[in-house]
């Protein structure tokens, strides 16, 4: 196993990982910014009230995307266990 073929695993780790958490993370976001901006309008400045949407928002992604994230980490593993083989000779 050579130095280039873990860095070139560890960067394809990196990219599946950032790649799963980008649409829960930006809803998040989105969420935490609309609200942000109501408790701003409104001047309730109630901390707790931004849990539930960004909750539902994650959740709702997360339903939505759930089989695709799957899909690609079984796609990463898959082809990590099948090149086993040649990374160890």
């Amino acid at each position: 196993m050579t130095p280039e073929s873990v860095i070139q695993i560890g960067q394809e780790a990196i990219k599946i990982t950032a790649m799963m958490s980008a649409p829960m993370l930006g809803s998040a976001l989105v969420v935490g910014l609309l609200v942000g901006m109501f408790q701003a309008a409104t001047q309730i400045q109630e901390m707790t009230l931004s849990f539930i949407p960004k909750l539902a928002a994650m959740a709702t992604v997360l339903l939505l995307t759930g089989t695709w994230m799957i899909h690609l980490l079984v796609d990463f593993t898959r082809r990590l266990i099948e090149n086993i083989p040649s990374l160890i000779g």
